[in-house]
């Protein structure tokens, strides 16, 4: 007999459509059977401007209660809205493949970011896209904005806005595609770390034991290993620089494949950019993706909470390349940008 899985998710539309692909996912196992919790949280309560929230955490904190009180077995959250430090008593079991993370422009009259009237009203809810806007149209005028997905499409109209800027997973996953205008270049606008992503939690440890034989199969079964290292890089980035999912940081990590036989290579790039868009500094870094022979005398890697047991030697390999990219930042002056400062990481 299948065992019995709660799924614990906001109740927006993206939220439960998300949510419904991992169960599907979840289902296909054949080993657990799934019923999904709705849970409200704060950021769903709100209207202010998620800045002036802290950002960080106002969507994850109520399904982190409710998973540790017990009340679902599993949480699911978009990975560009979870807090990088630790939470107390629950850890990512699983990171399933990722959508398209960049973003995309919503606009009236197939208008493009290039193609834009001067003066254009253009609307988001992030500072990091708003950034990035100025930066390449300073011309245009950013409109602060809330709602979901429909609510602010329906915005795009004469006399209020002429486009809104979305993350296309989002568009995705909820058959919205033939909104976009434009997928923007991330040269031009860099994701936010972890966008495009779902990471899936359950109560620490996380362990076979406590999870039960059958839904720790089913989440390792679900779990990518190229998003899983794609967002350690990212998160591992925004870690290091103190930095939460509302400050002006982009960063967007991919996989290169191997080439003659050689090593497939983990890359990173990285922006850091004044709210303002009158500055910004980028920077990249690679990591080999090479996998060491076993050794007696090898330190063990790096211990985190964002994975079940600990991470993997190549999960390692993601987090110092996090750090090292957001080291390189600081070290040219991104604190003179934004509110950013390094971190005693946790996960070294």
């Amino acid at each position: 007999m299948p065992t019995k899985v709660r799924i614990g998710t906001r109740a927006s539309a993206l939220a439960l459509t998300q949510t419904g692909h991992v169960a599907a996912a979840l289902s296909r196992s054949g080993a657990v059977e799934v019923e999904i919790v709705r849970v409200r949280t704060e950021g769903d309560r709100v209207t202010t401007p998620l800045s002036t929230l802290g950002g960080t955490g106002v969507f994850v904190t109520a399904l982190r209660e409710a998973l540790i009180r017990g009340e679902c077995d599993v949480a699911v959250h978009s990975l560009k809205d979870l807090p990088t430090v630790p939470g107390d008593g629950v850890v990512v079991a699983a990171v399933p493949p990722r959508e398209d993370p960049r973003d995309a422009l919503c606009a009236r009259e197939g208008w493009t970011l290039a193609t834009l009237p001067t003066g254009a009203r253009v609307g988001t809810g992030s500072p990091r896209r708003a950034a990035q806007l100025l930066a390449a149209r300073p011309d245009l005028e950013v409109v602060d904005i809330r709602g979901n997905v429909d609510t602010r499409l329906a915005r795009v109209a004469p006399g209020d806005l002429d486009a809104v800027v979305l993350a296309r997973a989002g568009l995705a996953r909820l058959g919205r595609l033939d909104a976009i205008t434009e997928v923007i270049d991330p040269a031009v606008m860099t994701p936010a770390p972890g966008q495009g992503a779902l990471g899936i939690e359950v109560r620490s440890p996380g362990s076979v034991e406590s999870l039960g034989v059958d839904l720790a199969t089913a989440l390792s079964e679900l779990d990518d290993p190229r998003a899983r290292l794609e967002v350690f890089a990212e998160r591992s980035l925004l870690y290091r620089l103190e930095a939460g999912c509302a400050a002006p940081v982009g960063a967007l990590a991919r996989i290169e494949d191997p080439v003659d036989g050689g090593d497939a290579h983990l890359v990173l790039d990285a922006v850091v950019i004044r709210t303002d868009g009158t500055a910004q500094l980028r920077r990249s870094g690679s990591v080999s993706l090479h996998m060491p022979s076993p050794s007696p005398d090898q330190p063990p890697p790096p211990e985190s909470a964002l994975v079940v047991g600990g991470v993997s030697v190549l999960d390692g390999f993601a987090l110092a390349l996090g750090r090292a990219v957001a080291d390189d930042l600081l070290a040219s002056g991104a604190a003179k940008l934004a509110k950013v400062g390094p971190r005693s990481s946790e996960l070294e």
